[in-house]
């Protein structure tokens, strides 16, 4: 099973990625190609992992709709009574408010779990995602389907970098990742949170003083004082050297893989030290103990 996880699907992240991307300029001069069908014979995918869908982007997609209709074919799979959406879920809530009576389909024959990867890629495509929902559609990626932060890069066209920020935002307590759903955060402000000893209660400050990114490095910079590194990762009394850049990198590299917190301590001038998983919720833990046993 662990084998068949890391390998991934059969027809490739890639291939996939070519039936969820943006319409191009032939796509929008064709209006739509595919083949009509009715929309009452369309279906929603009832595991469509997205559950919120915005009302104003939705409303902008409708008055879109009425005055050059669908763009860009839906993606189904034959059911049985019809057709289910794979991609295109959006569209498809758009025309029943514009009242069209048939739609573009390009059908594909879909597993169960195909369905499920394309539906995730297709949701992070969407412009409106904040940052948690990004990273939580690549989290479900590589956790799902063992793809790598590389191989999601290559295929998403995205940076790794961009990618791996990202997932470290999930390493941070819920209440911080609340924050940036709602936007009371961005994930700037987030990101240098992630380092801290208390996250929580620097996020209240920065909140409160409607501090800069620069500003909360500051703040999260000096709050962590009395914790600074005499040596590469180890913990130690006030005055001592910050913990070094490489090190801090490696533990922000580890809690993205992880999805908890990782510190790292390592003995001034020696090969020997231990690593501190922090986690949160028992969700979190079991989660951990999942991954650890499937690597």
């Amino acid at each position: 099973m662990a084998g068949d996880k890391k390998r991934g699907l059969g027809r490739g992240l890639s291939a996939l990625m070519a039936d969820v991307s943006e319409p191009t300029d032939r796509d929008t001069s064709q209006a739509g190609g595919g083949q009509q069908v009715p929309i009452e014979q369309i279906h929603p995918n009832p595991n469509q992992p997205r559950k919120r869908f915005e009302t104003a982007p939705l409303d902008d997609l409708v008055a879109s709709i009425k005055e050059k209709g669908v763009l860009q074919p839906l993606i189904v799979r034959p059911s049985d009574n019809g057709y289910e959406i794979v991609a295109g879920e959006r569209r498809w809530r758009a025309a029943q408010q514009a009242q069209l009576h048939s739609l573009p389909v390009l059908v594909r024959e879909f597993t169960d779990i195909e369905v499920l990867e394309v539906a995730i890629i297709e949701n992070i495509q969407r412009a409106d995602l904040n940052p948690i929902e990004e990273a939580a559609g690549y989290r479900q990626l590589m956790d799902r389907f063992g793809h790598t932060q590389g191989k999601l890069a290559e295929a998403l066209g995205k940076s790794r970098s961009h990618i791996a920020n990202l997932l470290r935002l999930l390493t941070l307590p819920e209440s911080i990742q609340a924050y940036v759903n709602d936007g009371t955060l961005s994930a700037g402000h987030a990101r240098a949170l992630i380092t801290a000893q208390d996250p929580d209660g620097l996020a209240k400050k920065v909140i409160a003083g409607d501090l800069s990114v620069r500003a909360t490095e500051a703040l999260v910079k000096a709050a962590d004082a009395p914790y600074r590194a005499v040596g590469p990762g180890s913990m130690a009394k006030p005055g001592g050297a910050e913990k070094d850049a490489d090190t801090r990198a490696l533990e922000a590299d580890l809690s993205a893989a992880t999805g908890v917190k990782v510190t790292l301590t390592h003995k001034p001038d020696g090969e020997s030290g231990h690593i501190t998983l922090k986690y949160d919720t028992l969700e979190q833990l079991d989660d951990l103990c999942r991954k650890l046993s499937a690597g």
